[in-house]
């Protein structure tokens, strides 16, 4: 089961280091200023723990723009999901 919910983002993992484009990054910040954020990020809960792996740029935006929280669709998973996108 999927949920929307808004999570804090110093409650979020990202455990796999990515490389964003400084370009898109301040195009994001300036649709999230105008529009707020169209597509949420994916993040599994595991264990009651979040942990994203995607929406990079888009997590990045709201950490530059000061936002305590951003909206996430939020998939629970058993620790060996976890493992297997870790691996």
């Amino acid at each position: 089961m999927v949920e929307i919910r808004e999570i804090p983002l110093q409650q979020i993992r990202r455990p796999l280091p990515g490389e964003n484009d400084a370009e898109k990054v301040l195009e994001l910040m300036k649709s999230i200023q105008e529009e707020g954020l169209r597509e949420p990020i994916d993040v599994l809960e595991v264990d009651g723990e979040y942990y994203g792996f995607s929406g990079c740029h888009r997590f990045e935006a709201h950490q530059r723009l000061g936002k305590e929280t951003i909206k996430c669709r939020v998939r629970r998973a058993p620790r060996a999901v976890l493992m297997r996108h870790l691996a």
